[in-house]
């Protein structure tokens, strides 16, 4: 996976994305924001997933697709 784009991208604590490459925006809510960090700092899925375990209340499988599905959003976005 292909997250060089991720890194130009500016994002505000609010949630709202700008990708300077293409002019498109996007919005997305906090633990969409985290992923992004994480894609950012090089994390894989795995590690991903334990950083948010940190933090969210949910089950790692519950977890891990959530995450699977952003990633594929990101993809359909073409910001990945």
């Amino acid at each position: 996976m292909n997250t060089d784009r991720l890194k130009s991208l500016a994002i505000s604590d609010t949630g709202f994305i700008f990708d300077p490459a293409t002019g498109s925006a996007f919005s997305s809510n906090s633990v969409g924001l985290k992923i992004i960090e994480c894609l950012k700092a090089g994390m894989n899925n795995q590690e991903i997933i334990a950083s948010l375990l940190e933090i969210y209340e949910v089950s790692p499988e519950e977890l891990e697709s959530d995450i699977i599905d952003f990633i594929r959003s990101l993809e359909d976005v073409y910001l990945i």
